[in-house]
């Protein structure tokens, strides 16, 4: 079973990508994006939103080193579903 991070503000370096997830009407919808430097914008990855499975895969195939946790980020209202995988928490 997969393991992610929990986001929150500063936890995430540079070069993370973090799945951001959401309500849509009453589904969870996600996108991707990777942590930039400071002086840069996060990069969104191209899609349309989506599932939480296709968000997951999106991400570890994004993934440029696998010892690099993805950090997962849930919108206010949004419950973590265990069948995703595990979710742990880091400090900053």
């Amino acid at each position: 079973m997969p393991t992610y991070v929990r986001y929150y503000s500063g936890v995430a370096p540079a070069g993370s990508l973090i799945v951001k997830f959401y309500h849509s009407g009453n589904e969870i919808r996600g996108y991707v994006r990777k942590v930039a430097d400071s002086n840069q914008d996060d990069a969104i990855f191209p899609g349309e939103e989506m599932e939480p499975e296709a968000a997951f895969k999106m991400a570890a195939s994004h993934n440029g080193n696998s010892h690099n946790p993805v950090f997962v980020e849930l919108a206010e209202g949004v419950e973590w579903d265990p069948a995703w995988g595990r979710l742990t928490y880091q400090s900053a």
